[in-house]
């Protein structure tokens, strides 16, 4: 009898008892953003199914059947700790930094990012041990890959544009009705 509660402490792992992947644990993460707002629309569901597809290079039965356990994961568990803790464990900072991209991208699926959306990946970069900079660099990088972000100009990006050609401040100094 002790030879085989020795024979449990020494014995080495070869499976995770979780059966979470990396795969897996992107797409639970998705899916947890996705559902944070109470809403999954379609563009948000293809947004998944084409960032699994780039970031793995999966086939779409497999990412069908990825998005599939994910979904009864999402029913089952709580939170998103053993996702977030697989993903530290296998992946450096690069493959984090990539994870985080992908939920700020599928955040913007729906052109426009809610506030519990925005909550839920700032969580999930906190426990993938992202530093706040590299958590604006993925929002900034998800929100530029956009096509819409890029053909938009709005009235503070015209008036730093201005300020960038260092126009003289009278131009850009408003007028009183008064003249003041």
């Amino acid at each position: 009898m002790l030879a085989k509660l020795k024979s449990l402490f020494t014995k080495e792992q070869t499976q995770d008892d979780t059966g979470i992947e990396i795969d897996i644990a992107a797409a639970s993460l998705m899916l947890e953003v996705c559902w944070s707002d109470h809403h999954v629309d379609d563009a948000e569901l293809e947004a998944i199914q084409r960032l699994l597809v780039e970031l793995y290079n999966l086939d779409a039965d497999k990412v069908a059947s990825l998005i599939a356990d994910a979904k009864t994961r999402l029913d089952t568990n709580v939170g998103m700790h053993p996702y977030t803790s697989y993903l530290r464990e296998h992946l450096d900072e690069d493959g984090r930094f990539e994870v985080i991209c992908a939920l700020w991208q599928l955040a913007l699926a729906d052109d426009r990012i809610d506030k519990f959306e925005e909550h839920t990946i700032r969580k999930a970069a906190d426990l993938l041990y992202l530093s706040h900079s590299r958590f604006i660099e993925a929002k900034l990088r998800a929100k530029s890959a956009r096509p819409s972000a890029n053909s938009r100009v709005s009235a503070p990006d015209e008036k730093s544009r201005l300020l960038a050609q260092r126009v003289p401040a009278d131009r850009l100094a408003r007028k009183t009705p008064l003249g003041l």
